[in-house]
């Protein structure tokens, strides 16, 4: 047990700094967002390759569920991504995590999940938190309402995970939607190629998409090794690790209202998670 939270801290550790890697490109490197969504698919496609049964992954691809489903996370990346180009890594993790409400609320209307009076007290506090950190109409920014639909997407993307959980392994599943999402992303992201392909737009463009893939394969790694049930909670250090990554390389703190909303976002999702153990 210990050993795999050991590997979770690491794994949501390493997704917020693939995205810094990504801030890094669209910021400092005027790298287009859409450019990073599909290399870290592309890239992915080739690391997750060596791993996957190929027949049995490109069969599932008869499903349209899965072209729905990988539409949901190309449309979730290129959105955290272009919020990264302005926004602190904090903030657009606090936004970003309204994808487990919205996964929430349509599981309970789409796919007939339990409801308890205290678990939708508790996303609705997690809501709160949101709205305290985006602050549509009161001081938020556009790039935040960016991140707030790349969590929608992503909420979205969980639901239809769960629809699709039967279909195949989870390496399976993996290698469809990094596979889909590059297919689908191809065009764009090769009409916005880097005008200076130079050794540091390169290292980070390997870095964003080899942080998120490590991470989620380490996510695989550590659900075989524990109860997911136990697990879970540990999915919000996420919050952590980009305040953390966020403080380390841009200086960026969190103001007040913005450390209530991420409290309030941490908390209701810890207590969500151990509600289901």
């Amino acid at each position: 047990m210990l050993r795999a939270i050991f590997i979770m801290f690491i794994a949501m550790s390493l997704i917020p700094a693939g995205d810094l890697n990504g801030k890094l490109l669209t910021g400092d490197h005027d790298v287009s967002p859409v450019f990073v969504a599909w290399s870290r698919f592309a890239i992915g496609v080739l690391l997750i390759l060596p791993f996957t049964p190929l027949a049995r992954s490109l069969a599932l691809l008869k499903d349209w569920r899965i072209w729905l489903r990988a539409c949901f996370l190309a449309g979730g990346i290129f959105s955290i991504q272009t919020a990264l180009r302005t926004e602190p890594l904090a903030n657009v993790f606090a936004a970003f995590f309204i994808g487990p409400i919205v996964s929430y609320a349509l599981s309970v209307w789409l796919l007939s999940e339990r409801v308890t009076p205290l678990r939708s007290l508790l996303m609705a506090t997690g809501f709160v938190g949101v709205l305290l950190v985006v602050r549509p109409g009161l001081g938020g920014s556009v790039g935040l309402i960016w991140a707030a639909a790349a969590g929608t997407f992503y909420g979205l993307f969980l639901t239809a995970s769960r629809w699709l959980a039967d279909r195949g392994t989870a390496i399976e599943l993996s290698f469809t939607q990094l596979f889909v999402a590059a297919l689908l992303l191809a065009p764009l992201g090769l009409a916005n190629l880097p005008a200076d392909l130079t050794l540091a737009v390169a290292g980070l463009t390997l870095g964003s998409a080899a942080g998120s893939m490590l991470g989620n394969l380490l996510l695989l790694v550590a659900y075989a090794q524990a109860p997911a049930t136990k697990l879970a909670p540990l999915v919000y250090f996420q919050i952590v690790a980009a305040v953390a990554l966020g403080w380390a390389v841009f200086d960026d703190i969190p103001d007040l209202m913005t450390w209530v909303g991420l409290s309030l976002v941490l908390g209701s999702g810890l207590a969500s998670a151990a509600l289901r153990r």
